[in-house]
């Protein structure tokens, strides 16, 4: 059976992280990326580290199984060849900044008017309207001023990043289901549509509820650590080795959290009754549960609340989740070729459906425009003379 998206083409301008990582979730899903780069230097990603052997691994990470091709763009015959592949795919996908495009001639309306039935896929760091959307943009930036820096750390701490890109991913994740559904639409339409997805909209989206919080208190939501807003206990304890993750989360499991402890006369406690109490007095609560955990380790504490049926779990470093038994069963570990001659272990695909295939590993990253002739030869049905002429002309390197 075909995977979901196959015989879906998609032309990828996109470079770094964020529209990569969109491509990246297309291709998961079983559409053939070709990856358009500029001549010599590439996706600035080629350059970021870490690297091995001269590879880069960070490329790779986002980047298998794609095929590249270098076209200069700004060259009068390589944005004809843009157009002529446009009419061949289905999806262009890119993370310029707005205007960009049209400044090369390549905008939405140009490609639209070559392939009505085009999706269009545009993720950029404020949108294609506003008064800011031509402002530069990177992940630090939004997660600033999308307030997700303000509520993450500690009480009194300085604004904390989440610890990895969380602007460019919710972007690309939101960008991926926006051209999944406009590709849906167009079954119906016949014609294809604009998909304009902005890292700061995405930050705002994910806030969770500490807009309504905020309307409803008037408090402005602050860091609270590891704990949640709303809901206690539901943060991590240390116990004698090591931190360890509890989740309380309805009263219910309170009734179970308590005798697990060794510690009913939390139950039978009126500031602690219900989860709205806890919450409440939880400056009263932690101190006791802190005391409790410290007398056992992170492990003997997972088993003992589990057993009791209430939600915990061990913090994990990252060698730690490398080696996570549930994560390996899942097929989520799979090898991708490094370049030099060995494999690295990348993250698979989240998205298990029967149509998808567990393959435990993952074709390598393109080589810089290593399926140019194949794909301008196969696509466009140009020969070694074109080519030629093309080269000459400073489209092609």
């Amino acid at each position: 059976m075909a995977k979901p998206l196959e015989g879906i083409r998609v032309l990828d301008l996109t470079r770094v992280l964020a529209g990569p990582f969109c491509t990246m979730l297309l291709s998961d899903l079983g559409a053939e990326i070709v990856k358009v780069e500029a001549p010599v230097v590439g996706d600035d990603s080629r350059h970021f580290g870490p690297f091995r052997n001269g590879k880069s691994l960070y490329f790779l990470n986002v980047n298998r199984g794609k095929e590249s091709i270098c076209i200069d763009l700004k060259n009068p015959a390589g944005k004809k060849l843009l157009v002529d592949l446009a009419k061949e795919c289905d999806v262009v996908v890119e993370n310029f900044r707005p205007g960009t495009m049209e400044k090369l001639g390549l905008g939405w309306d140009v490609l639209r008017e070559a392939n009505p039935r085009l999706v269009y896929g545009a993720v950029s760091g404020f949108g294609h309207s506003g008064p800011d959307s031509l402002k530069p943009a990177y992940d630090i930036l939004v997660q600033a001023r999308g307030g997700v820096m303000s509520i993450t750390g500690w009480p009194d701490s300085p604004p904390t990043r989440v610890g990895m890109s969380m602007g460019d991913i919710t972007a690309a994740i939101f960008a991926a289901v926006g051209i999944v559904a406009a590709l849906y639409q167009r079954k119906d339409t016949g014609r294809g549509q604009k998909v304009d997805v902005a890292m700061l909209d995405c930050q705002l989206a994910i806030l969770e509820n500490a807009l309504v919080r905020y309307q409803v208190d008037g408090k402005v939501p602050a860091p609270l650590g590891t704990r949640h807003p709303t809901i206690s206990p539901f943060q991590t304890f240390k116990a004698s080795d090591a931190w360890f993750a509890v989740a309380v989360g309805n009263d219910a499991l309170w009734k179970a959290f308590c005798p697990a402890i060794g510690r009913s006369d939390l139950f039978e406690d009126a500031r602690f009754r219900t989860n709205a109490d806890r919450t409440h007095n939880l400056p009263f609560l932690a101190p006791e549960l802190e005391a409790v955990f410290a007398a056992r380790t992170a492990d003997e504490w997972v088993r003992v609340l589990e057993d009791a049926g209430v939600p915990a779990a061990p913090v994990a470093d990252i060698a730690k989740v490398m080696k996570d038994r549930q994560l390996a069963a899942r097929n989520m570990f799979v090898e991708a070729p490094d370049g030099s001659g060995g494999t690295v272990i990348i993250p698979g695909n989240p998205v298990k459906m029967e149509t998808i295939p567990e393959d435990p590993t993952r074709p390598a990253a393109p080589e810089l425009g290593e399926h140019t002739e194949e794909i301008l030869g196969r696509l466009l049905r140009l020969g070694a003379d074109e080519l030629g002429r093309l080269r000459a002309e400073g489209a092609l390197p």
